[in-house]
C-alpha cells in the first residue's frame, strides 16, 4: 500500500479518534465484519485471518458497491481465535494476576486481505461498532491493545496506524524483520521470532546438507519478499546460489502458477525453499501434484511447515520428506475441552461463531435477512439445529497436537495481562510517568500500557520465559519438522531438530539425521548442486554469465597443485618440489646427476678406467723398453711426463661422475685444466724437440744446446705453471660451486657444478686451446721432415683429433639436457685423451712389441731418401 493510502487512512482515523471526545461524533457507515465480542472492564482487540479469500464487488462507479464477502473458512485459524478467548477466560479465573479486573475481547476476521484488515483495525481502534456504545463519546480509545495481526503486510499497515496513536500491538504470526524497526513501528511487539532468525536458520540448514544450488519461491508481499532477500544474503556467505526466484502473486493467476511450476521442472536445483502462507500455496501445491513433480526437496517456512491442510496422503508423493521450521509447540491443558464446548450464539456481533458452525457441519441457520445468498444456501443446505456434536467431527479445529501459532496467541494475551498487572500494582508516588504518577485503570491510555508491555518479563506455567528485546522481539528458537508417512498411510509431522539462536555460534542448529525421511523414496541426503565438486588436483573456473556455483574444473598447471575439494586457486610448489601426476600434492623433484650407479655412469667409468689401464700398460712398456731407440727418440722424459698427464686426464674424468659437492666441483675443473695443460705442454715440447733435432742436422747449426733436457722440462713446467696460476686466481675470485638447475627441466633438479667465474673458466679453456693451436701449427710444419720415425706426423694427427673433439664438444654440451651435459664433457675428455694416447704411442708400441727388428737406431734415424739411394 502506497504512502497516499496510508495518509488517508491515518487522517480518517485521527478524525474518528478526535471524535471520541467530540459529543457530535458519529460513524456514518458500519462495516460488514465477522467478529466475536464479549464485554469487560478492559477490552482487548484481536485480528485473525479466519477466511481465505474475499469476493470483490463489481465497481461500476454508478451505484454504491456491495459489501465484501469473505469465503473459504479456515478451521486452523479459527482455533487461534478460540485460543485468545480461552486465554482471556483463564486469566479472568486467575485470582492472582488480575483479580479485580475482568477482561473482555473484540475480535474480527480480516479475511487475509489488506482492505478488510484495515476496516477491522479502524473498527477496533474507534469502537465504531454497535456492540459497544458510548453515548458521551468521551475517554480513551476503547481498545488499549491489539493481539494481531497474523500476516506481516497487514501488521505493517495497521502497525503504522496504531503507532500513530501509541496503541500497542502484540502479533502472534507476523515475522517480517522490517517490523523490528522501532522508528517505524514503535508500538509493535510479537511472540514469534523475526524472519532474520528464520533466514539464518534456513541458510544454516542448507549449508549443513551441502546444498549449493537452491530455488526459492515467495509470496509477493512484505513477508515473502523480505524473507527471500534475507535468505539470499545469508546463503551467499556460505557459497550458496539461488537457481531461480519466483513470486506467488497475491491475486491468484493460473498462468503465473503454471509458469512457476514450469520453472521448477526445468531447473536443475533439487532443493526449493518456499516462503508463503497456506492459502498462498494451495494452488501451487495442487499443480505440482497434478504434474507429478516428485524429485524435489521442499524446505518450508514456519507458515506452512505444520499445515495439516497440505500434509496429506494425496500430496505426499510430491511433498513427502519436506523439512521446515516451526515455532515451539505448547501443551495447553483444558484447551481441547474448551474447543468442544463452543455453541452457536444469538448474541449480536458474534456471527463468526455461527459461521464456523455452518462450515463445520455443512448446514445453515435461519437467514437473518432475505439476502439472495442465504436464500440460495437455504435451498441446498440443511438447517442447523445447534445440537450437532463437535466431538464426532474430525477436523483441524479440534486437533491440539500441534499448538504452535495457537501457543503464540496464548503468550501474546498473557503478555498484555502481565503488563496490565504491573500497571495496576503501581505504587503511588513511584510510578513511571510524569511526577512519578501511576496510570488510572479507569481511564487507561494506550501509551501507558505500552510502557509496561516493553518491560514485560515473566515465566509462564509451562516454564517458558516471555519477554521482548529492544526491538519488540522474543527469544528466537524453532523446531525443525519433517513430513513422514505413518504406518496407516497418514502423514505425520515429526520434530527432528532444533534451532536456538541464543546458542553458541556454530551450535545453533541441531538435527538428528537418523530421524529424517527424504522424499521420493530416497535413502540418503539428496544432492543439489549446479556443478560437481572439483576434486583435488583441479581448480574452479567460473562460467561466464552464470552464478559462482556454476563452474568448470580445470587441471592445475605443471608445478602447481590443489589438495582440497573445490579449490579456487592452485598453489605453486616450493622450488625443490613438483606436482605429482594427479596434481594433488607436491613431491620432491627427481634429483638428477651422473652417478656411478647409472648405466651411462658405469659405461663412462669403465671407459675411463680402461683408458687409465691402457695408459698404465704403455707406461710400463716404455719403462721396460726405456733404453731402446724407439723409446729414447724425441726425449724420453717428455714421453714419460706425457703418459703421466694422460693418466691424470683419464682419471680426472671420474671426478665429473657422482653428486656434485663444493670440493668435487673445485677439484674436477682445476684438475681438468692442469692435466690438459700439462698434456698439451708435453706435446708442444715434443714438437719443438722434433723441429730442433731436424735443425741440428744441418751444418753449423747447434740449436739443441738452447733446448736441451733442462730447457724442455722448464718449458713444460712454465706452460703448466701458468695454467696453475690461472686456476688459483679462478678459485680466489669465484670458484666453481654446486647448484640445483631447474631452468631446463621443471620436474627435475639437475645437480651440476656452476663454473663460478665464466671469465676464468674461459681463460682455462682458452689457454689449453692456445697450447693446442701452437702444437698443431708446429707439428704441421714438421710433418714432412725426412726422419724415418717422424713424431710430428703423429702429433699432428693427435692435435687434429684433440681440436675436432673440443670444437664439436661446445654445441653438444650446450644442447644436452641434464646429466647428459656432464656425460658429453666426460666423453670429450676421454676421446681427446684416447686420441692423444693412440696417435703418440700406438706406433711406438707396435714397433716395440711386434716389430722389434725396427727398434734400432739406424732404423729410427734413417731417412727414406738416402735409403733409396
Amino acid at each position: 500500500m502506497n504512502f497516499s493510502v496510508h495518509f488517508v487512512l491515518i487522517f480518517s482515523l485521527s478524525l474518528s479518534v478526535r471524535g471520541a471526545i467530540d459529543p457530535s461524533c458519529k460513524l456514518l457507515e458500519k462495516f460488514n465484519l465477522y467478529g466475536v465480542h464479549k464485554n469487560g472492564d478492559i477490552i482487548i482487540g484481536g485480528l485473525f485471518p479466519i477466511h481465505f479469500t474475499v469476493t470483490l464487488p463489481e465497481l461500476s462507479y454508478k451505484t454504491k458497491p456491495e459489501v465484501l464477502q469473505c469465503e473459504g473458512f479456515n478451521f486452523r485459524t479459527f482455533r487461534w481465535l478460540q485460543m485468545m478467548i480461552f486465554t482471556i477466560e483463564e486469566i479472568n479465573k486467575d485470582q492472582t494476576l488480575l483479580p479485580s479486573i475482568r477482561l473482555g475481547y473484540s475480535i474480527y476476521d480480516n479475511c487475509r486481505k489488506v482492505p478488510q484488515a484495515v476496516r477491522a483495525a479502524v473498527t477496533l481502534l474507534n469502537g465504531a461498532d454497535n456492540i459497544f456504545k458510548n453515548s458521551k463519546c468521551t475517554g480513551s480509545p476503547p481498545i488499549p491493545a491489539i493481539v494481531g495481526d497474523a500476516r506481516s503486510t497487514q501488521s505493517i499497515i495497521i502497525g503504522r496506524i496504531a503507532g500513530r496513536f501509541g496503541i500497542p500491538m502484540v502479533s502472534y504470526s507476523s515475522s517480517c524483520s522490517c517490523l523490528s524497526n522501532k522508528v517505524e513501528f514503535p508500538t509493535f511487539f510479537r511472540t514469534i521470532p523475526s524472519d532474520s532468525f528464520q533466514a539464518k536458520a534456513m541458510a544454516q540448514l542448507v549449508k549443513h546438507f551441502g546444498w549449493t544450488w537452491v530455488g526459492s519461491i515467495a509470496t509477493q508481499d512484505d513477508y515473502g519478499q523480505y524473507l527471500v532477500q534475507l535468505f539470499n544474503e545469508q546463503v551467499q556467505n556460505y557459497g550458496v546460489c539461488l537457481a531461480f526466484t519466483e513470486a506467488i502473486p497475491k491475486i491468484p493467476s493460473r498462468a503465473k502458477i503454471l509458469q512457476i511450476v514450469d520453472t521448477i521442472k526445468r531447473s536443475t536445483a533439487k532443493v526449493i525453499v518456499l516462503f508463503a502462507g497456506v492459502g498462498d500455496i494451495i494452488n501451487l501445491a495442487n499443480e505440482v501434484v497434478r504434474q507429478n513433480i516428485t524429485n524435489k526437496q521442499w524446505i518450508a517456512s514456519e507458515t506452512w511447515s505444520t499445515a495439516a491442510l497440505l500434509a496429506t496422503k494425496k500430496n505426499f508423493r510430491s511433498f513427502g520428506g519436506t523439512i521446515g521450521f516451526a515455532f515451539h509447540k505448547g501443551e495447553v491443558p483444558q484447551f481441547k475441552k474448551f474447543l468442544l464446548k463452543v455453541r452457536p450464539t444469538s448474541i449480536p456481533g458474534n456471527s463468526l461463531i455461527n459461521r464456523f458452525w455452518e462450515k463445520l457441519f455443512g448446514c445453515t441457520f435461519n437467514p437473518p435477512d432475505n439476502t439472495t445468498r442465504y436464500a440460495i444456501a437455504s435451498i441446498s443446505e440443511p438447517i442447523c439445529t445447534g445440537q450437532e456434536d463437535i466431538e464426532k467431527t474430525d477436523s483441524v479445529y479440534n486437533d491440539v497436537s500441534q499448538l504452535r501459532v495457537s501457543y503464540n496467541v496464548y503468550k501474546a494475551v498473557y503478555a498484555i495481562a502481565h503488563a496490565l498487572h504491573n500497571l495496576v500494582n503501581c505504587e503511588p508516588n513511584k510510578g513511571p510517568f510524569l511526577n512519578k504518577t501511576c496510570a488510572n485503570i479507569s481511564h487507561l491510555a494506550p501509551w501507558q500500557l505500552l510502557h509496561y508491555i516493553k518491560e514485560v518479563n515473566f515465566t509462564n506455567k509451562f516454564g517458558e520465559k516471555v519477554y521482548f528485546d529492544e526491538n519488540g522481539d522474543p527469544i528466537a528458537s524453532y523446531d525443525i519438522m519433517n513430513w513422514q508417512m505413518d504406518a496407516d498411510g497418514s502423514v505425520k509431522i515429526v520434530t527432528v531438530g532444533l534451532f536456538d539462536a541464543s546458542a553458541t555460534p556454530g551450535q545453533e542448529l541441531l538435527i538428528d539425521e537418523d530421524l529424517l525421511i527424504w522424499g521420493d523414496g530416497q535413502t540418503k541426503t539428496p544432492s543439489s548442486i549446479c556443478s560437481e565438486s572439483c576434486s583435488p588436483g583441479t581448480r574452479k573456473a567460473a562460467r561466464k554469465g552464470q552464478p559462482v556455483c556454476c563452474f568448470d574444473c580445470l587441471q592445475c598447471a605443471e608445478g602447481k597443485m590443489s589438495n582440497q575439494t573445490d579449490s579456487i586457486h592452485c598453489l605453486t610448489c616450493p622450488i625443490d618440489y613438483w606436482s605429482n601426476q594427479e596434481h594433488d600434492q607436491c613431491v620432491l623433484k627427481e634429483i638428477e646427476f651422473l652417478s656411478f650407479e647409472d648405466t651411462l655412469g658405469i659405461i663412462l667409468t669403465t671407459i675411463a678406467l680402461f683408458g687409465t689401464g691402457i695408459t698404465t700398460v704403455i707406461l710400463v712398456i716404455f719403462i721396460c723398453y726405456r733404453n731402446t731407440p724407439v723409446v729414447r727418440s724425441n726425449n724420453i722424459e717428455l714421453s714419460f711426463l706425457l703418459l703421466v698427464s694422460l693418466l691424470l686426464c683419464f682419471l680426472c674424468s671420474l671426478t665429473f661422475i657422482g653428486q656434485p659437492t663444493t670440493w668435487s666441483c673445485i677439484f674436477r675443473h682445476t684438475v681438468f685444466g692442469v692435466s690438459f695443460a700439462l698434456c698439451i705442454s708435453c706435446i708442444l715440447g715434443k714438437t719443438i724437440v722434433v723441429l730442433m733435432v731436424f735443425s741440428a742436422t744441418l751444418p753449423n747449426n747447434d740449436m739443441m744446446k738452447y733446448f736441451g733436457p733442462l730447457q724442455q722440462r722448464a718449458s713444460v713446467f712454465a706452460c703448466t705453471f701458468l695454467q696453475v696460476i690461472i686456476c688459483i686466481l679462478w678459485l680466489a675470485i669465484s670458484p666453481p660451486f654446486p647448484v640445483k638447475n631447474i631452468k631446463y627441466q621443471n620436474a627435475k633438479i639437475i645437480l651440476e657444478c656452476d663454473v663460478g667465474s665464466v671469465t676464468a673458466f674461459c681463460c682455462v679453456l682458452g689457454y689449453i686451446g692456445l697450447l693446442a693451436a701452437i702444437s698443431v701449427v708446429l707439428a704441421f710444419l714438421a710433418r714432412k721432415l725426412p726422419d724415418n720415425f717422424n713424431e710430428a706426423k703423429f702429433i699432428t694427427f693427435s692435435m687434429l683429433i684433440f681440436s675436432a673433439v673440443w670444437v664439436t664438444f661446445i654445441p653438444a654440451y650446450i644442447s644436452s639436457p641434464g646429466k647428459y651435459t656432464v656425460a658429453v664433457e666426460i666423453f670429450a675428455i676421454l676421446c681427446s685423451s684416447f686420441g692423444v694416447a693412440a696417435c703418440n704411442f700406438a706406433p711406438k708400441c707396435y714397433i716395440i712389441l711386434l716389430k722389434p727388428d725396427q727398434n734400432t737406431k739406424k732404423h729410427v734415424m734413417g731417412r727414406p731418401a738416402v735409403a733409396s739411394t
